[in-house]
């Protein structure tokens, strides 16, 4: 039996009906909603990764077919194995890999599809390669909610690298960004660069803070002691 049905046929065996309901709820998947036409299998993913890590064989055209899939749980499943690539690949996998990444945008269609990958892949990819980092931004200019998210949480290696000018300017430039998810995402990556360098965080604030939502503030001020965070939420 070819790898890919293998893999199926084990989702198969694993799923679960109530958690799918759950996650079909909490991920959006109604008529008019983000996650609309999105199909869960309710395989938590601890189990997802284990099961991954025996099918880190399959080939590009395998996890295609996975990626063009209503299935969320496939989609999922052929990223984690992607990033597991990625991370045992050398340099012209590594490219290959990306290149691939970038191609499927359209089939990374949900904030957890984002966050499990973009900055293990796009991230890594660009950490050294600020040229190419022009794709960022844009990403950040598009209509596709997703492509914003991949623009900002791809920064977050960057972030662990102590390299923050790409994460300040794409988080300004969606400062009055009108969805939920992209003014917790930059939130979330300012909180990142404050762990690690909070007077530069505590700059760009200054600079910031009043045209920014409730949402992103919060997030970004979080591990702030309590009257500094008073400060800019209540001047």
């Amino acid at each position: 039996m070819p790898k890919i049905l293998e893999l199926k046929k084990e989702l198969k065996i694993n799923k679960n009906k109530k958690q799918a309901k759950i996650l079909a709820s909490f991920f959006k998947t109604g008529k008019g909603e983000y996650g609309e036409g999105s199909i869960f299998l309710g395989i938590k993913v601890p189990l997802l990764r284990k099961i991954a890590n025996k099918y880190l064989e399959l080939d590009f055209k395998d996890l295609q077919n996975l990626l063009n899939n209503k299935i969320h749980t496939y989609k999922f499943i052929a990223l984690i194995i992607l990033v597991n690539k990625y991370k045992k690949g050398d340099d012209k996998l590594k490219k290959i890999i990306y290149n691939f990444y970038i191609k499927n945008l359209k089939n990374i269609n949900n904030w957890d599809l984002v966050d499990i990958s973009c900055y293990h892949i796009v991230g890594n990819f660009l950490l050294n390669k600020s040229k190419e980092r022009i794709i960022l931004y844009k990403l950040v200019k598009s209509r596709n909610l997703w492509f914003r998210r991949i623009a900002i949480i791809s920064t977050f290696i960057f972030i662990k690298n102590n390299k923050f000018k790409d994460t300040l300017k794409i988080s300004k430039l969606l400062l009055n960004d009108k969805e939920d998810l992209i003014n917790k995402a930059v939130g979330w990556m300012l909180r990142e660069v404050g762990k690690r360098n909070q007077k530069l965080l505590e700059e760009f604030l200054k600079k910031n803070y009043q045209n920014m939502s409730r949402t992103t503030l919060r997030y970004a001020i979080e591990r702030f002691e309590e009257k500094k965070r008073k400060y800019y939420l209540y001047k």
